[in-house]
């Protein structure tokens, strides 16, 4: 059986490294990255510290408006997919590589798979909840993380092919925890100072396209009396460029750094007092780690994490983040949410074998 496994952003090559190690004894996968992450620190480095194999095919789209990179991948895709001929495409989360690759290999009758099918923050605003909609209704295999999850995508009339298998996430940062320990891999030295520190993370454009909400949050930041370590995304670090950036080095408390290969930001994560973040991903980490979250969003797909009291959505608001942060939750209880590790694995063999 031969899988085009659909990869574009750092989320992506994390999960897709999950997965594609149950499948490379039991199938041909030729990995193709559109390049939406083409920075170094964004892309190239997680596949050589998590030992990937480098992409079969490297698109090189690079950024640009939603519609313009979507376009250009939908194409780029769809002569890869003819020239490749795969059974099936296997498509991950809700970036626009999900939709490009879903829309490339639905107009082409391949068989497409989705891994974290049917999460849902019901907010039409946002481009990756129109991404995984649609990569939905176009999948004839959907993986679901949860239980609710799959109740989501029962609401909507989908319910041939629908497997809850655990999350692929679960599974990467056990294997990465394994990882980092084995290769002496911790935060960088010199930036996570000893002593409590907060982690920051913010890329979404909804904030860092939005002056007023990107504003609050630096405000909150700049207020916290703690340490607050920032790997900034290319995209965040454009946004604060010039009297931000100026204001964030003259307060002192905040450490603006390079983005973290994810081992690093794995240790960074296990060793933080909180996290901060507008990101889906992080937020499943903070959780899976015991490490209290501040989401700076108006909704999140992980509902979960906040009705167990571990992770507060706060939106963008400097005076709730700093409340959220002055007396972080840590629950007793932390329910085993996201599966057992063996996520994977199951997709695997539902792919392979047409089985759970």
């Amino acid at each position: 059986m031969r899988i085009a496994t659909i990869v574009g952003a750092r989320p992506q090559f994390i999960k897709a490294w999950a997965v594609s190690r149950h499948l490379c004894s039991r199938a041909e996968e030729i990995l193709i990255h559109t390049g939406q992450h083409y920075d170094e620190r964004m892309s190239a480095i997680f596949f050589e510290e998590l030992g990937m194999a480098p992409p079969d095919v490297n698109l090189r789209i690079g950024s640009g408006a939603h519609g313009e990179q979507t376009g250009r991948m939908l194409a780029a895709i769809e002569t890869t997919l003819i020239e490749r001929r795969p059974d099936c495409v296997l498509i991950y989360g809700d970036t626009n590589s999900t939709l490009a690759g879903a829309l490339a290999a639905a107009k082409l009758k391949i068989p497409v798979a989705h891994v974290e099918a049917g999460l849902r923050s019901f907010n039409r605003r946002m481009p990756e909840e129109i991404n995984r909609i649609l990569a939905d209704r176009l999948s004839e295999t959907l993986f679901c993380p949860t239980d609710t999850a799959q109740r989501n995508l029962s609401a909507e009339g989908i319910a041939d092919g629908v497997h809850v298998v655990g999350d692929v996430m679960h599974d990467a940062l056990l294997a990465g925890q394994e990882r980092a320990r084995a290769l002496g891999i911790t935060a960088r030295p010199g930036v996570v100072a000893e002593g409590p520190y907060i982690l920051a993370t913010i890329h979404r454009a909804e904030n860092t396209d939005d002056p007023e909400r990107l504003a609050g949050i630096v405000e909150a930041f700049l207020r916290v009396e703690c340490a607050v370590v920032w790997p900034v995304h290319p995209r965040t670090r454009n946004r604060i460029a010039g009297a931000t950036e100026r204001r964030i080095a003259e307060a002192g408390n905040v450490r603006l750094i390079e983005p973290f290969s994810y081992l690093e930001m794995v240790a960074a994560e296990s060793g933080a007092q909180a996290i901060v973040t507008d990101s889906g991903g992080v937020q499943k980490e903070a959780y899976i780690l015991g490490v209290p979250c501040v989401t700076v969003r108006d909704e999140t797909e992980w509902v979960e994490t906040v009705a167990t009291g571990w992770n507060t959505v706060v939106g963008a608001d400097s005076e709730r983040i700093l409340a959220a942060l002055s007396a972080p939750p840590r629950p007793s209880a932390r329910p085993n949410l996201f599966g057992d590790g063996h996520a994977a694995e199951r997709i695997a063999t539902i792919l392979v074998e047409g089985k759970a």
